[in-house]
């Protein structure tokens, strides 16, 4: 394949590709080609953390994040639910409401058909009284559960037929495509490997996939001897130990050094540094490196001590509150910050309230950067879309919606947001996997970022969206 009269840093440039690999870049190459007419051409988009399965089903549950009240959320399934069995919605923020999460209200307009809320962080779910007897919580007080027990119900609701999930993932990897995504780390909590080789077979192959693996999955990886970047197939690559030892903001269980305003709460520490040692010493012995979820800046701490206990690489996914000692630990000790910075424009009034006095060490992606650590963007989706636009933009200008930029002395240049949204450079030798928009990205607004059109997707020489 050639590329004609494609932009590349600004110079106009012809680009041969040979076997899914970068072989010539050059103005004037031999050979007909399709003519890109002065477009722009960047590495393909990767999302460095996202849940697919429930990225893919969300399209066809009830959204709710428009709420800013439990009353007026439970008004939304009132109006959604209609002669349906059951309903699950999605994207609930109750950090600020003025009333919390509970029973009477959802049972007020569904009180014999299960609902399942699912927050917006994923980290707590709200059901009715139905769901309650269903999921096995009769008798909870309030039906908002948070935590394991959310997790628990947000995974057995999730348990749709494998052939009506696989054709959701199926659009859903279509559908980034058409946003130029090339690649994403999949970080769903059940056992990936059959399901992605299900997938793989069924004819999923729009992104190459690193999927995850947690802890109760840990030692059947070890007896099948996979390793962290072990190719399954040509798409398909194991990636790392994933391990939760914190909450989230929203959710006010993300593990902090302080108080939460007005309680004598500091989060949740799930796994304790000795235990996590353990855990992580016995991944890396067996080669598999680890990724913490760590939010809070104490459960931050923790997880950089567990690092340097084993004396191994990973990640920190979030690192969204960071101890100001701890910025420079993730480049000395070569822990990759995994960070998802649309979580900055979502969460920004809810970590003003509650980390308020913190809140200059919050989502400190800039601090990261000029202490040297290597950054990884991502989304979580759903939490945020699956968009490296809408993720770059926000790491760029931490503005949305003609707000003033939150904290705008962490912004970070364009520059470094391409560079922890990819993981290969426009260069002979390079796979082609290659994105190309109408205009240069890198002297955007926030707006022309967030919104950029996608005009081509190639993904190792092939063509994924045109």
């Amino acid at each position: 394949m050639l590329l004609r009269n494609g932009r590349v840093g600004g110079a106009l440039v012809d680009i041969r590709v040979d076997a899914g690999v970068i072989t010539e870049i050059a103005p004037g190459l031999a050979g007909e080609g399709t003519d890109l007419e002065g477009a722009h051409v960047a590495p393909g988009l990767w999302d460095e953390h996202v849940h697919f399965s429930q990225w893919a089903l969300n399209q066809t549950r009830l959204d709710v994040s428009a709420a800013s009240s439990a009353r007026e959320t439970a008004a939304l399934v009132g109006t959604a639910i209609g002669g349906a069995a059951r309903l699950v919605g999605y994207g609930f923020r109750d950090g600020l409401w003025p009333d919390a999460p509970n029973l009477a209200d959802l049972d007020a307009v569904s009180a014999n058909r299960p609902v399942v809320l699912i927050s917006g962080d994923l980290h707590a779910v709200w059901l009715n009284s139905a769901a309650l007897a269903e999921y096995g919580h009769a008798g909870h007080p309030t039906g908002l559960l948070r935590e394991e027990p959310a997790f628990d119900v947000t995974r057995r609701v999730a348990q749709v037929p494998a052939a009506e999930l696989d054709a959701a993932v199926i659009a859903a990897g279509v559908e980034a495509a058409k946003r130029g995504v090339v690649g994403v780390v999949d970080l769903e909590m059940d056992w990936q490997l059959d399901v992605w080789r299900r997938r793989r077979a069924g004819g999923f192959d729009t992104q190459r996939v690193q999927f995850g693996i947690y802890r109760q999955h840990l030692d059947r990886a070890i007896e099948l001897g996979l390793r962290t970047g072990q190719p399954i197939d040509e798409l398909l690559t194991v990636g790392r130990f994933k391990i939760l030892t914190d909450g989230s903001l929203n959710t006010r269980t993300a593990y902090c050094a302080h108080n939460y305003p007005g309680t004598h709460e500091r989060g949740l520490l799930e796994v304790p540094l000795d235990e996590l040692v353990g855990l992580l010493s016995h991944a890396w012995a067996n080669g598999i490196e680890p990724s913490i979820h760590a939010i809070g800046d104490a459960a931050n701490s923790v997880a950089l001590d567990a690092f340097e206990a084993v004396g191994c690489p990973g990640r920190i996914e979030h690192a969204q509150l960071v101890a100001a000692e701890d910025f420079a630990r993730f480049a000395a000790l070569g822990v990759v910050a995994s960070i998802q910075p649309e979580h900055a424009m979502d969460d920004r009034d809810v970590a003003d309230h509650y980390w308020a006095d913190r809140a200059d060490r919050a989502y400190a992606w800039r601090s990261l950067l000029e202490c040297g650590a290597e950054l990884a963007l991502g989304s979580d989706a759903p939490v945020a879309p699956i968009d490296p636009w809408v993720t770059m933009a926000a790491a760029v200008f931490r503005s949305r919606d003609e707000r003033e930029p939150w904290h705008a002395e962490q912004r970070i240049p364009f520059e470094a947001a391409l560079a922890g949204s990819t993981r290969s450079t426009v260069a002979v030798g390079q796979p082609a996997d290659l994105v190309v928009v109408p205009t240069d990205p890198s002297v955007s607004d926030a707006d022309e970022l967030r919104t950029m059109p996608v005009l081509l997707t190639m993904l190792a020489g092939r063509v994924t969206f045109n």
